[in-house]
């Protein structure tokens, strides 16, 4: 929306814009740093709502606060809009929201009439096996998206946002396509293939035995904000291809 110039710090794993980097870090969501928050006087804290010590802290210190939470994916931009209106900078996040909107809407129409496979996706796991597999459920933002680009969550009837499946119930579930996010910038392709050959144990799930195991790299792909049109295209090239 334009305030970049008003940031007066960010959280320790904002990457994005590039500008950030040069920004004061203040922990983050388990960790917050209320010192060195307090040390620089904010007119405004952004935090979420889970992080009650912080707001207790800050209500105290009378410093204002906008509190945000998680959510579906038209949380998103509803939150844009709502944060915009705070700042003074009512337009201009509204401008930003819809750009979001439209191009969420963009990849919905592209995949309109298209055949929706089944799809487990992957949110974490230990690296080079298959435990510890953490999955979408069927609420949140990333569940939106998938269902947007196409794709049809085999634990959509479980109303979490995440959940442990094992080996055995996504056996069960039978995907079409296993989609698995992995949010460091990439891989080499070595790295890559021992990670995608591990799902070789599950032979008799569709998307090992077809070849449709995709993994997706980018620290991009769990974050609720503006890019999530990237995230979106990015889940319908590998459902549909293009």
């Amino acid at each position: 929306m334009g305030a970049g110039p008003r940031v007066a710090a960010v959280s320790s794993y904002d990457r994005f814009p590039r500008e950030v980097e040069r920004l004061p870090r203040v922990g983050a969501l388990v960790d917050p740093d209320v010192e060195r928050i307090l040390s620089l006087r904010p007119d405004l804290v952004v935090a979420y709502a889970s992080q009650t010590d912080l707001l207790a802290q800050l209500t105290r210190a009378g410093i204002a606060v906008y509190v945000y939470r998680h959510g579906s994916l038209a949380d998103i931009t509803a939150g844009m809009r709502e944060l915009g209106g705070r700042i003074g900078m009512r337009a201009e996040a509204a401008r930003a929201a819809a750009e979001v909107e439209r191009g969420l809407a963009d990849v919905r129409a592209s995949v309109a009439g298209r055949p929706r496979p089944r799809t487990l996706l992957v949110i974490g796991r230990e690296p080079q096996s298959l435990r510890a597999i953490s999955v979408s459920g069927g609420f949140g933002f990333l569940h939106d998206l998938l269902d947007l680009a196409g794709g049809d969550n085999v634990f959509g009837s479980v109303r979490r946002e995440s959940m442990m499946a094992s080996t055995e119930t996504i056996l069960a579930k039978q995907p079409d396509v296993i989609l698995e996010l992995h949010y460091s910038d990439g891989a080499s392709r070595d790295a890559e293939t021992l990670e995608r050959s591990a799902w070789s144990l599950l032979p008799g799930v569709p998307a090992v035995r077809h070849g449709r195991v995709h993994l997706l790299y980018g620290g991009e792909l769990v974050v609720p904000g503006p890019r999530v049109v990237l995230t979106a295209r990015a889940f319908a090239r590998v459902l549909h291809g293009g």
